[in-house]
């Protein structure tokens, strides 16, 4: 794709939109839409301040008292935040158009419009302050990197310079009026720097971790969630939990501080003048604690606080600490290659393992605390015990920054520079027998196994957390037999549960007071409910009587149409035994013409196979005549075409010979044209020669002028940098001065507002309590008077509800025997249909009976006349028995079957449902019926009134036709013959047209006819069910 020539612009970031459109934002604030290479759609945005809701937020304010932040720091980002442009910094598209982020902490939504303008800006959505920072308000100004939307764009996610991850719902979009929005953490807030530090406690599920971001955070690796966050003012170096995981220690630029972990805060209870303290570290029991000072190791009590010993011997910077299992003795590693074993017992090193070459970073000990793990600069893992180095295992290439080691003893883990994770069964071996897991952007600066070796803990200098799950590569996890039982005791401060108590007494104060206004609004609601109902009854009542009245006149219309229903009936189904008697004979008569059709068919196809056979075997014998032929054939052409091919190769032989010699003479040509190219271009050369090195002298000379002034520069830049470090430490010891001061202030003014605020609390109660009293009186007074209007009324309301059941009992009488007049109703009718079918049944027996009779006397007839040949009687009275003598016939009458009853009985309840289905289905087809044949014969008349006034209009035509040729008196033949034959083709035209109208009116008469017989076909086989073989039953009933 080729851009738009124009100005130039620094492009930042983009998106396609499309397979033709992709849309650039500039480091000016600048959108471009491209399509196809052309500027389609162009606009600026502008900068973003934050909105007032996130400027004047309350929370933040109380947030920021407590915390030290100043107001000059606020004024300095609002001065920045003037002089800065818009840039923008990341753009995401979507299917309604496409995100973008134009100042720090902003996004900003583009949507499709109509009009000429391609896009209009619909939503700003703003990044939230968080609370856990110090300064909540420059938490909200972090540049937005990166911008993705989910698959179904339901969620837009955003990443920040500072590694955080927020979330937006786009579902949220069509909700929420507003045209300001706000991002929501996609979990929980995160390290936006490297975590020097990293520990676990023994009572509960939780990690420390603390960060050059000057946060200390607290995380539960069971549930996966952040349980405490708080920043502070210098650069956390290293973190230790407590093992009852209710105290940490971390180590700051400035001192070593002993923390509480509360509920809901971190409090620190003690300082230690530990400057820079990188390592620190608790003992197993929890009643000593480990603190590096530089190279010197020193021993608290976390009891009483006192400083219990001093461990030096160290030359170099101590990296790591820690304690056997006992607490007896500590492990140390220092920078300059030493691993010291002390004893506390003695304050003295009981063994040393130095190494010079190599620094030390991390060590680990072994459950029985025998067997030291070293990691270090020299890339490999060292396996140290008595004193000396039993294995080194190289690392292939990486420096090991962090190691581990499991419980049981059997895995040791290892973090390296690149951000892997290799894990090693142990004892070691020298080969590359681990497996190394991709996880951190950065070197690894710590790890630790939990204490039942469930889960491996790393951190890294890319502000990530890793939570791995151990597993054996045979299947199973590394999990300890044993289950922990975790605590689940949190600390709380007095002060805070004394505040607790008492808001939940002013709220249960307040409750009271709600209370009873509750009460008194519902007394009035009651009275006013009241009023309502005594009206809504009357209502009823009137409500009543009208619809009894109705109730009688629907009564009588009813009657009147069921009789008329049952004449209708009675006539359909004369009409039925009719039509179903036409259909039989019907259908017999086709079924024996079907049946003729099927043998003359069956002869036929016979006929077809013996003909198709012959066919068959002439055409075999033809196709193996032919193959043979074509054989013959193309083995003579394959001769020829061989000779043919020996003709060709002699030729190229030819042609071969004749090409080599002319390549021969292209050759020497060309060589003869190269020599005289050469000899031209060496006095080109030469002459370039000459002028290059007049230029070189000359840039000799640029070159020494250069140099000296850079010579210059750097004495300057050197001079610049020495003022500029004396100014910064200044500057540090001023702002440390006046933090102490505005802390002392800010503490003093918070004393003297809360004492403020309780005098004040304190005459407002009092206020509150002598007008409550006023109220109580009068609330009694009114409340005796509501007293005893409320009796009477009651009264009044007792006797109305009496009325109401008994009318309501009196309506429940009227609904059920109109239901039983109607079930009455539908039995009879049932009945009814059941007598007429029977009837129906007995005439066609009778029928039947008859034709047997006549074709018996008939068959008896023939028998007669055989008399006088014996075995011919026989034989006819034999086929006679068969004939009209029935198995079922030989049964005894005597003998009646019960269950055969009940199943007729059964039956015959079925057919009188079914039938008075079939007859509100016949209804409805009926009236379906007549409005289709009204609709037809309407259209009918329609077409016969067009038929008239056609040929109302042909006799005009033809009246006027002949009065023209009586008044045409030319002689001419051509002029009498044109109208003649105008005239016999418009006769024939309207004659025609006549025709098909007729033609068409037929038509329409014979498919009314049709659909007639078909809804009178449709309602017989509706009402012809499935008769069962019952004359048995029906006979013996009548014996």
């Amino acid at each position: 794709m080729n851009l738009q020539k124009g100005e130039p612009e620094n492009y930042l970031c983009h998106a396609w939109l499309s397979k033709e459109k992709v849309i650039c934002g500039t480091d000016r604030g600048k959108l471009c839409l491209f399509q196809t290479g052309e500027l389609h759609w162009e606009t600026s945005v502008e900068y973003r301040k934050p909105p007032r809701k996130l400027e004047e937020d309350k929370t933040t304010k109380e947030y920021e008292s407590s915390s030290d932040v100043t107001c000059g720091m606020d004024s300095e980002d609002n001065s920045l935040q003037q002089d800065s442009l818009p840039q923008i910094s990341a753009v995401a598209a979507y299917s309604k158009g496409f995100a973008c982020s134009p100042s720090p902490g902003v996004v900003l939504l583009f949507e499709k419009t109509k009009e000429k303008k391609a896009y209009k800006e619909s939503r700003e959505i703003w990044l939230p302050q968080d609370l856990f920072s110090s300064e909540p308000k420059t938490s909200g100004r972090q540049d937005i990197t990166c911008i993705c939307f989910s698959p179904s764009e339901e969620t837009m996610v955003i990443n920040t310079n500072k590694n955080q991850l927020y979330m937006f719902t786009m579902d949220s979009m069509e909700l929420i009026k507003e045209k300001t929005s706000y991002f929501a953490y996609l979990n929980f807030p995160l390290h936006s720097d490297s975590i020097t530090g990293l520990d676990i406690c023994v009572w509960k599920p939780i990690l420390a971790t603390c960060s050059l971001d000057k946060s200390v955070r607290i995380w539960n690796y069971k549930k996966n969630t952040l349980e405490l966050c708080k920043e502070y003012h210098e650069e956390a170096y290293a973190v230790s939990l407590h093992p009852t995981g209710l105290f940490c220690l971390v180590g700051f630029s400035d001192k070593l501080r002993f923390i509480s972990l509360l509920y809901e805060d971190l409090h620190v209870c003690k300082e230690f003048a530990v400057r820079k303290c990188e390592e620190c570290s608790f003992s197993n029991g929890g009643h000593l604690f480990a603190a590096v000072n530089g190279n010197v190791i020193q021993i608290y009590s976390s009891i009483t606080f006192e400083n219990i010993n001093y461990l030096k011997g160290h030359s170099g910077k101590i990296h790591a600490v820690k304690w056997n299992a006992d607490d007896t003795k500590i492990v140390s590693c220092d920078t300059h290659g030493s691993v010291y074993e002390w004893n506390l017992l003695t304050g003295k090193r009981e063994s040393e393992c130095v190494l010079k070459s190599c620094i030390y970073s991390s060590i680990a000990l072994s459950s029985d605390a025998k067997i030291i793990f070293a990691v270090g600069s020299d890339q490999t893992l060292k396996e140290i015990s008595e004193s000396s180095i039993q294995h080194e295992v190289p690392a292939h290439g990486v420096v090991y920054t962090a190691v581990a080691v499991s419980h049981s003893g059997s895995m040791v883990f290892v973090g390296t520079s690149l951000g892997t994770i290799r894990a090693m069964k142990y004892p070691l071996t020298l080969t590359m027998d681990f497996s190394e897991y991709q996880a951190h952007a950065g070197a690894v600066t710590k790890m630790s196994v939990t204490n039942d070796d469930e889960f491996l803990l790393t951190v890294s200098e890319d502000g990530c957390i890793f939570i791995w799950k151990m597993y054996h590569k045979e299947g199973g996890t590394l999990k300890l037999e044993k289950e922990v039982e975790y605590a689940e005791e949190v600390l709380i401060m007095r002060s805070d549960i004394e505040q607790k108590t008492q808001a939940m007494l002013d709220l249960q104060m307040d409750v009271k007071d709600l209370q009873t206004e509750y009460d008194y609004e519902l007394q009035l609601r009651d009275m006013y409910y009241n009023g309502k109902i005594k009206a809504l009854e009357d209502t009823f009542t009137q409500e009543i009587h009208s619809l009894k009245t109705k109730h009688e006149i629907l009564q009588a219309e009813k009657e009147k149409q069921e009789l008329q229903h049952q004449l209708q009936l009675s006539e359909l189904m004369n009409k039925q035994a009719r039509v179903v008697q036409q259909l039989e004979s019907d259908s017999n008569q086709k079924l024996l013409m079907g049946n003729e059709k099927y043998q003359e068919l069956q002869l036929k196809s016979q006929e077809m196979e013996e003909e198709y056979d012959k066919q068959l075997h002439n055409l075999k014998e033809s196709k193996n005549r032919a193959v043979e032929e074509l054989r013959e054939y193309y083995e003579e052409q394959l001769k020829e075409k061989s000779v043919l091919l020996k003709q060709a190769e002699e030729n190229i032989k030819k042609q071969l010979q004749a090409h080599e010699e002319t390549v021969k003479q292209i050759y020497e040509d060309g060589d003869q044209e190269i020599l005289e190219i050469k000899l031209k271009y060496e006095k080109q050369l030469a002459e370039g020669k000459e002028s290059s090195l007049q230029l070189k002298g000359e840039i000799g000379v640029t070159n020494k002028r250069l140099n000296n002034l850079q010579k210059e520069l750097k004495k300057r830049n050197r001079d610049t940098e020495e003022m500029r470090l004396e100014q910064q430490k200044l500057q540090d010891t001023i702002k440390s001065l006046e933090k102490d001061i505005l802390a002392l202030k800010t503490e003093l003014k918070e004393r003297i507002d809360t004492i403020l605020d309780k005098e004040k609390h304190i005459s407002d109660l009092k206020m509150k309590n002598q007008e409550l009293q006023n109220f109580k009186s009068v609330l009694s007074c009114k409340i005796e008077e509501l007293e005893k209007q409320m009796e009477s009324r009651e009264n009044d309301a007792k006797t109305m509800k009496k009325q109401i059941h008994e009318m309501e009992g009196e309506l429940e009488r009227f609904h059920k025997e109109s239901t039983q007049l109607k079930l009455n109703i539908t039995q009879l009718q049932e009945k009814l249909k059941a007598t007429y079918g029977e009837i129906h049944r007995e005439r066609q027996k009778k029928q039947n009976m008859e034709t047997l009779i006549k074709r018996f006397k008939a068959d008896l007839h023939n028998c007669v006349g055989f008399i006088q040949d014996s075995r011919k009687m026989k034989y006819c009275i034999c086929e006679l028995y068969t004939k009209y003598v029935q198995q079922s016939d030989m049964v005894g009458t005597e003998s009646v079957d019960t269950d055969l009853q009940q199943q007729y009985m059964k039956q015959q309840e079925y057919h009188e449902r079914d039938l008075a289905a079939l007859k509100k289905k016949a209804v409805k087809d009926q009236e379906m019926h007549q409005a289709a044949y009204m609709r037809i014969l309407q259209e009918n008349v329609s077409l016969i009134k067009e038929i008239n006034d056609l040929q109302q209009e042909l006799k005009v035509a033809h009246a006027t036709k002949k009065k023209k040729a009586v008044q045409d008196t030319a002689p001419s033949s051509e002029r009498l013959s044109s109208p003649a034959v105008l005239r016999l083709n418009a006769e024939e035209e309207n004659e025609k047209i006549i025709e098909m109208q007729q033609v068409e009116i037929n038509s329409l008469r014979d498919q009314i006819q049709e659909k007639e017989q078909v809804t009178a076909v449709q309602s017989l086989l509706a009402g012809s069910l499935p008769d069962l073989n019952l004359e048995r039953n029906h006979k013996t009933q009548q014996q």
